[in-house]
C-alpha cells in the first residue's frame, strides 16, 4: 500500500463521523418538484414529472454536504394543456435544444432550528447563475422531509423570449417549490 494510501485511510478512520455527509435517496411518490408563476394576473402552479435526485447531508456538519437535482425540462405540467404544450416550445424551456435543467448545491448553511440554505448554481437553457435556495428539513428516524421555495426573474435563465419576454402576458417573477421526503443511505 502506498504511503498517500495509508495516509487516506488512517484519515477516514480518524475524521468524526459527522464530517461525513450520510447520503439520502429521494422518494419520488412522495416528493414534488414544482413551479409557480401568474398569467394574466392569475396565479398558477406546475410541476415536473421527471427528476432525479442525489443528496449527502449531515445537519452536524452541513458544510460538507452536496446535492445535485437533474430536471427533465420537458416533463412540466400545469393541467393546463396550452401551458403543457407551450412550456417545452423554444420560447421557453427549449427543452429541444436543452433538455436539462441542474441544480448543484456545493454547501449548506444552517440559519438556526430546521432552517438551512442551499448554497450553490442553478442552470437552465445552458444559463447559470449562483442562487441560495432556503429550506426547512426535518428529519426523523432515517426519514427526511425538506421544504423550500427559489424566486427568481425567469428572463435572467431566458426563459419566457420574443413576446413573451416583457412580464405583461406572464409574470417575470417565478418560484421553484420543493416538497423532497427521502431515506437515509440507499
Amino acid at each position: 500500500m502506498s504511503r498517500l494510501a495509508s495516509f487516506a485511510l488512517v484519515a477516514a478512520f480518524l475524521l468524526p463521523t459527522s464530517v461525513l455527509a450520510a447520503s439520502w435517496t429521494v422518494d419520488p411518490s412522495s416528493s414534488r418538484l414544482g413551479f409557480a408563476g401568474k398569467q394574466g394576473g392569475t396565479a398558477f402552479e406546475g410541476r415536473f414529472k421527471s427528476w432525479s435526485a442525489t443528496i449527502d447531508f449531515d445537519p452536524a456538519a452541513p458544510e460538507s454536504g452536496k446535492a445535485v437535482v437533474t430536471i427533465d425540462m420537458a416533463s412540466a405540467s400545469t393541467g393546463d394543456p396550452q401551458k403543457d404544450g407551450a412550456l417545452p416550445q423554444p420560447e421557453w424551456f427549449n427543452a429541444a435544444k436543452t433538455p436539462q435543467a441542474r441544480f448543484e448545491a456545493t454547501s449548506f448553511r444552517p440559519k438556526g432550528g430546521n432552517a438551512y440554505e442551499a448554497v450553490g448554481t442553478l442552470t437552465i437553457r445552458d444559463v447559470s447563475k449562483p442562487v441560495v435556495l432556503p429550506f426547512t428539513l426535518d428529519i426523523q428516524g432515517d426519514t427526511a422531509k425538506a421544504k423550500g421555495k427559489l424566486d427568481l426573474i425567469r428572463t435572467d435563465y431566458g426563459v419566457g423570449q420574443g413576446p413573451w419576454a416583457s412580464g405583461q402576458a406572464v409574470a417575470l417573477e417565478v418560484s421553484v417549490v420543493i416538497d423532497l421526503t427521502a431515506k437515509r443511505g440507499g
